[in-house]
């Protein structure tokens, strides 16, 4: 009867509920005493505490970041610019809730992409979805949609992720075509969905990089009146870290 009842929990996908009522058949004693409902809510508890997991590593698995990060290994003990209540804020996620969006500048080595994936992988653990690009990647895989015959599905797919994440802004001159793509990206995700900018560029920089008036008003537009921001300063982490390395090593 017992094997029976587990071999029915895992066909329903109740793996979770599964695993615990094995668990209190191989510690009878400690739940013996507990009452039918108790019990019963205990296993409901884990089937929960198991989905919310694996949905948790999924969003993380289909975000794609560039490294892996956390909140918690955050370096606050450098000088970057970046305060602890800061990122205690965003970390609340009210802003994505808001369709708000995160500007984050700074120079290069300074953690600007470690910093976002922390972020992102924090918005992950509260059930958002996430996708990270580095912006070259974003518009070489549009231009390959447009070949294909799936660029308004891609286009789609985009405007349904709560955070989007897109590195290197700024890094290399747009063409039309790629100022377009950007146009309808931040277009459909407007009020909508929120976005994580970062760039090497200060934001006063952002309108002569994209390179046509026009569309640099629309875009811009669109991106910053409603952005938190975030500007990040001092020697790169690399080479600090590169240090402390070597340190280690004489010693």
């Amino acid at each position: 009867m017992t094997t029976q009842t587990l071999t029915q929990l895992r066909q329903l996908k109740l793996g979770g509920m599964a695993a615990a009522l094995q668990n209190q058949l191989e510690h009878a004693g400690t739940y013996d005493d507990l009452a039918f409902m108790d019990r019963l809510n205990l296993l409901l508890d884990h089937e929960n505490l198991t989905r919310q997991s694996r949905k948790q590593e999924r969003l993380v698995r289909q975000a794609r970041f560039k490294l892996h990060a956390t909140l918690q290994d955050i370096d606050y003990q450098h000088p970057r610019g970046i305060k602890a209540a800061d990122i205690a804020a965003l970390a609340q996620g009210d802003w994505i809730k808001r369709a708000q969006n995160l500007l984050i500048t700074g120079p290069c080595g300074s953690g600007k992409t470690y910093l976002a994936c922390a972020l992102g992988h924090n918005a992950c653990l509260h059930d958002y979805s996430v996708r990270y690009y580095r912006l070259s990647r974003l518009l070489l895989a549009l231009t390959q949609a447009k070949a294909d015959g799936s660029y308004h599905k891609q286009l789609a797919l985009l405007a349904k992720i709560d955070l989007l994440v897109i590195d290197d802004w700024g890094l290399e001159p747009l063409t039309a075509a790629h100022r377009n793509d950007l146009m309808e990206i931040m277009d459909d995700r407007h009020g909508h969905r929120s976005t994580l900018m970062i760039s090497q560029l200060p934001t006063d920089q952002w309108y002569a990089s994209i390179g046509d008036n026009t569309l640099a008003d629309a875009i811009l537009d669109r991106l910053m009146h409603n952005a938190h921001r975030l500007t990040l300063k001092g020697e790169s982490m690399r080479k600090i870290l590169g240090r402390l390395t070597d340190d280690e090593h004489l010693r």
